[in-house]
Parts: structure tokens; sequence; C-alpha cells
């Protein structure tokens, strides 16, 4: 069964995380959230306290990310952005695990590194960001399995900062590694309604997705229910 607009929206976090976001976008994607009611909304760690005052008084979450986008800070970098992110107001944090101690076989710093962040913002819900784009399937599910074990809310694809989208396909061996143990969210990639409601029928329940493509999505959404679709200014 299609997903109606008003479910799309909930499953959506609207974000302007690249490298040349300016101060008049993160305000486009605080007023679009609220306008549309999407779930959460996120920015670069300089930005979120902005985007937070922003968003004040509205029903969206902010959101926060650590270790963003490489994964490659040290353990207590990631656990000081996560806990001034929680400071700001963070409602949920999205971390970067260290890919490159997932390929050179060291799970225990892996887990560690994810935990402690977990920890650190207890009871605010973590997403493991896995960069599925740089694993191998083997890869993907032993992260997801650490990311579990960890303690984490979700497991998510990547940042959108690789060149390879997230695809159904990463979202099945995802699926298929977590089963109901923990949440999936995707981002990279996702520009199309159809692409939303195939990975949501594999199972992703949650969507990273720039402002642009977020409200091409919905417009799409709108116009399957023959409903008019109002542009933001």
């Amino acid at each position: 069964m299609p997903l109606s607009h008003t479910e799309i929206v909930r499953l959506i976090d609207v974000s302007c995380v690249r490298t040349d976001v300016t101060y008049r976008e993160v305000e486009q994607i605080a007023a679009a959230a609220i306008k549309y009611n999407f779930i959460c909304a996120f920015a670069m760690p300089c930005y979120t306290e902005k985007l937070g005052e922003l968003l004040k008084d509205s029903p969206v979450m902010l959101g926060g990310v650590a270790g963003f986008p490489s994964g490659a800070d040290t353990v207590a970098q990631k656990v000081d952005c996560a806990r001034y992110m929680k400071s700001v107001g963070c409602k949920e944090i999205d971390m970067v695990i260290n890919v490159g101690a997932l390929q050179s076989g060291d799970d225990v710093y892996v887990h560690n590194d994810i935990k402690k962040v977990v920890e650190a913002v207890y009871p605010i819900p973590v997403k493991s960001i896995l960069e599925c784009a740089y694993l191998s399937d083997e890869e993907i599910i032993r992260a997801c399995n650490i990311a579990v074990e960890a303690g984490v809310s979700f497991v998510k694809s990547g940042t959108g900062w690789a060149a390879k989208p997230a695809t159904v396909e990463t979202i099945k061996i995802m699926k298929n590694a977590v089963g109901d143990k923990t949440s999936i969210k995707a981002a990279g990639g996702v520009r199309s309604l159809a692409v939303l409601e195939e990975m949501y029928a594999a199972g992703c329940r949650r969507f990273g997705i720039g402002l642009r493509s977020a409200l091409g999505i919905l417009k799409e959404a709108y116009q399957r229910e023959g409903k008019p679709f109002e542009e933001i200014n």
C-alpha cells in the first residue's frame, strides 16, 4: 500500500550537511521542516545550535552529528561532540563509525567507539552511520552486529558524502543482519518517491534527505493523492 504524504514526512530527517551550506540554507531547512512537519532536521555541528533556535516551539526534533563525515575522529572527540549536541537540545545523534578500524578487523575498537557515544548521550537515540559505500557485504553485516551490540537505536547506511548512493540491496543486507533488534536509516541518493517506498518495503524506517530532494519526494506524494503542493517561499 502506498505511503501517504503525512506518513512520508514522519520518515524523513531533512538535512543540510554539505560543506557549502550557508546560513540561508539553515534558515530554509528550518522553515521547511516546520511547514511540512518533517520528523527531524539536521545541520553540520557549527550550525546545530542555530537550527535548534529556529525550530524552537515546533514539533520538529533537532538532530546532531558526531564524527561527521569521516568517522576518523578520536573516541574522545566523538563523545565531546555528542555531549555538545545533547546540550544544545538534540533529540537524536547520528555518529559515523571508524570505517578504517572496521576494515582493519579491529571490532573491539569499533564497538567501544560506538558504545562510548551511546553511553554519553543516554537516553537520546544514537544512529550509527556505517558508510556502506566503502564496505563489502560481509563488513556491512559485521558493522551492523557491532552497532546492535553497542546499543544503537538505528544503523544508518551512510553520510551521503560518498560517491556511491544508498541502494535497496544494501538496505536488505542491513535488515537481514539486524532483524528487529534495531531500526534502519538510509541516506545518500534517496531522491524519488519510488526509491523511498522500495527501501521502506525492504525494512528502512527513516531517511536522511537533503531539502530539495525531500520536497521533490513530498510533491510526488501530494500529486499521487491528487492534492495541490504548496511550494515553500
